[in-house]
């Protein structure tokens, strides 16, 4: 199996990122090691997926064939991913809407004075 990032590592980088960003919290640090341990899990069963030579179906009793356990396991853990890191702020999407939401409209007295400067 090749090496896989530790959730340790996924973490620190994680805060590292959301500190550039601008958006990291102390209190947002359960969420982080709940969305580490994702990616982590994430990282880890595409490395296993890989090796097993990325087989996405697999056989049922009745002879037809049905998407494989680990396909399942990779979409759902890419949904809560996706979920986390838009709570986090890590995606341009969330980011976007969140610099939205903290820029004050400027009324239209403020509007005309900073437009006679």
């Amino acid at each position: 199996m090749a090496k896989v990032t530790s959730k340790e590592t996924i973490k620190r980088r994680t805060i590292e990122d959301m500190k550039k960003l601008g958006t990291h919290k102390s209190e947002y640090n359960r969420l982080i090691d709940i969305y580490s341990e994702l990616v982590y899990q994430y990282l880890r069963i595409t490395s296993e997926f890989e090796e097993g030579g990325y087989q996405y179906e697999v056989r049922t009793d009745q002879g037809g064939a049905k998407k494989s356990p680990i396909v399942a396991t990779l979409e759902t853990l890419r949904k809560d991913i996706l979920a986390y890191s838009d709570r986090l702020c890590l995606n341009p999407k969330a980011l976007e809407s969140v610099s939205a939401e903290q820029k004050e409209p400027k009324s239209k007295l403020a509007s005309v004075l900073s437009g006679l400067s």
